[in-house]
């Protein structure tokens, strides 16, 4: 992105006041998250979603308003309870993000929350210092992964939650002769699609844990195949929870002021104009998510629109995620293109960010380009919904489970094969602004209905109590 001029960048700090300040009216967990980034162009990967503690009555002890109904948490039968959760990693990326909510959850109702990293680093980086601050801050206990304190944990443990495959490692290197001990207590807790994946280093224990928990059916459905044909191993009962998005992401959502400062904001740091359409990738850059296949898709729908001489505002491709300090080839070649193909003045990268509510504000369609098997789930689809944007996404992997094609937004197939597709969408979308309206309207209605925190509380709820039943009956026994 060019330079700003003194003037802007004057405009800029004093509108940033104003986003800032009505923020802290909003929500103020997340206008924390605005004043620590200090910036929309954050060297952050992902997002960090917290939970609204007071929504619920998670104690009796807690004051009840007069005349006013308590409404009572799914989850508050885990009150008391001792919980381990181990993560392979601990960064910015969705999985150790999903666990930390799950934490947050749990801390609310009263659990006992224990924190392993599998994969610490060696020197902790300010991201480590940052999360495990955080988790300090809520009341989640911070345990090495190894010795016996992990041990003994785990052992006392009413329920140990293993996240993502690569976490079962940490079962042999740590627990050892233990590991018969705690697996009937153990929800492995899987989002990876990825084949190299389904390796015994990784899951040879994943027949015995008292339940897998999936975040769409297509990946269940995968797992399920791939590990009785490749590794010739039976999946537990597996359970699939569908995600929902946060009470301060909706906050703002619903908050029609919030959204319209913040499109404004974006839009004036961009250089685009609140007519013109925007369409967004909003995805770490890998060649995976696709933001390859994405611009050569914009590319050929400005074409298009050439061609047919068509009459509309300008529109504008943003791909959110960037990072040119990793130095990435593909980022290169990205940038390459766009250059090659003289649309710089038509396509944005904006680095990875902490909170993605300015950009979800500021667009007019979110592209879902995810490749090969697809996204588990792809929880940035179901965030751009509530803000009321249609998605085009990959007919591939959780997004068919949360897109309706021709309803809240338009699927196109995976690899070239979707380019020109993508591309008629586009123009089909920047042609037609009642439609666009349309869908957005009825994907933020299926927000509403399917995809709010309390769906997903409970959600997760059934799968703890059964977790729970199964492994007090292995005690039993």
């Amino acid at each position: 992105m060019a330079k700003h001029s003194s003037v802007a960048m004057a405009l800029f700090r004093k509108r940033w006041l104003t986003v800032v300040a009505l923020l802290v009216m909003v929500s103020v967990t997340t206008a924390i998250a605005f004043i620590v980034r200090a910036s929309l162009e954050s060297s952050c990967d992902c997002r960090l979603y917290t939970t609204n503690q007071k929504r619920y009555n998670s104690s009796p002890e807690s004051a009840k308003p007069i005349g006013v109904a308590v409404t009572q948490n799914p989850l508050s039968f885990m009150k008391s309870r001792l919980v381990l959760l181990v993560s392979h990693e601990l960064s910015l990326s969705g999985g150790p993000l999903l666990l930390m909510e799950l934490a947050f959850l749990l801390r609310g109702v009263g659990a006992e929350v224990c924190w392993i990293t599998n994969q610490r680093p060696s020197e902790t980086n300010n991201i480590v210092y940052s999360l495990e601050h955080k988790m300090l801050h809520r009341g989640v206990q911070v345990v090495s992964a190894k010795g016996q304190e992990a041990i003994d944990t785990a052992l006392k443990a009413d329920l140990v939650v293993l996240n993502t495959a690569v976490a079962g490692k940490w079962l042999d290197a740590v627990l050892k002769e233990h590991v018969p001990q705690v697996l009937p207590k153990v929800l492995w807790w899987i989002h990876e699609m990825r084949g190299h994946y389904f390796s015994l280093d990784y899951v040879k224990h994943l027949p015995y844990v008292a339940g897998a928990m999936i975040d769409s059916h297509v990946t269940a459905e995968y797992w399920k195949n791939r590990t009785q044909e490749r590794l010739r191993i039976k999946m537990p009962k597996t359970h699939v929870v569908h995600l929902g998005n946060s009470n301060e992401l909706m906050e703002i959502a619903e908050d029609s002021v919030a959204k319209r400062i913040l499109r404004e904001h974006v839009r004036e740091s961009l250089g685009v104009r609140n007519e013109d359409i925007m369409f967004s990738l909003i995805n770490s850059v890998t060649r995976g998510k696709g933001q390859d296949l994405f611009l050569r898709s914009f590319y050929e729908s400005l074409q298009i629109i050439q061609e047919r001489k068509l009459q509309l505002p300008s529109i504008h491709a943003v791909v959110v995620g960037s990072d040119m300090t990793s130095h990435s080839k593909f980022e290169t070649e990205l940038r390459n293109f766009v250059i090659s193909k003289k649309i710089q003045n038509y396509v944005h990268f904006v680095n990875k960010t902490l909170t993605v509510a300015p950009y979800l504000a500021a667009v007019d369609v979110l592209v879902q380009n995810s490749q090969a098997r697809g996204e588990c789930f792809g929880r940035i689809t179901i965030e751009a919904m509530a803000f009321q944007l249609p998605v085009l996404g990959t007919a591939a992997g959780g997004t068919q489970e949360i897109v309706t094609n021709g309803t809240t937004g338009l699927l196109h197939p995976v690899g070239k094969e979707g380019i020109m597709p993508l591309a008629k969408n586009i123009v089909r979308l920047a042609t037609h602004v009642e439609r666009r309206l349309t869908m957005g309207k009825k994907g933020y209605e299926k927000v509403k209905e399917t995809f709010l925190e309390r769906h997903m509380e409970e959600r997760i709820a059934g799968v703890l109590k059964d977790v729970l039943q199964k492994a007090m009956e292995h005690q039993r026994t």
